[in-house]
């Protein structure tokens, strides 16, 4: 008779398919919520100044952000246990480096064009929210093809 409970290998390997599925998914619900809808509302609300809600989004966007590493942290973690092809490999890498992009290059120069507004020096659109927005875009189709991926890797649907 087997043992119903599964084995430390086998834990290990359901911890993998659960990141491997839920990390995407939740990653796509805070890009969602956040930079989809939050982000461009917060300007359309009574009484919200340009300065409060740069304030805001200063400080929203440095929290996704490191949520945003603690999950690719996650994501890689359950990447390398066993079952993983190369296509994961390679969606895996493109949203490391499309965070890489957004968290070294672009929120510098987001940060750089807020104190000129805050500052009074600037008031006009800028390209760096372009670039960011363009870097979510990409991350979020990478980010929707990694949980196809796992979940039709992990996940059998079976018709009647």
């Amino acid at each position: 008779m087997t043992s119903p409970l599964p084995t430390p290998a086998a834990k290990g390997a359901t911890w993998a398919v659960a990141a491997r599925i839920f990390i995407p998914a939740l990653w796509l619900g805070l890009i969602i919520g956040i930079s989809f809808i939050e982000a461009p509302l917060k300007f359309t609300a009574p009484g919200i100044t340009i300065p409060v809600g740069l304030g805001i989004g200063r400080r929203v966007f440095f929290a996704m952000n490191m949520v945003e590493v603690l999950f690719f942290i996650a994501l890689l973690a359950g990447s390398i246990k066993r079952g993983v092809d190369k296509m994961w490999g390679w969606g895996v890498g493109a949203v490391g480096l499309l965070l890489l992009i957004k968290t070294v290059a672009i929120r510098p120069g987001l940060s750089a064009r807020t104190d000129a507004v805050l500052a009074g020096s600037s008031e006009s659109g800028s390209l760096w929210h372009y670039a960011y927005i363009g870097v979510e875009f990409f991350l979020f189709i990478a980010l929707a093809a990694l949980l196809v991926m796992a979940t039709k890797r992990w996940v059998r649907i079976t018709s009647r």
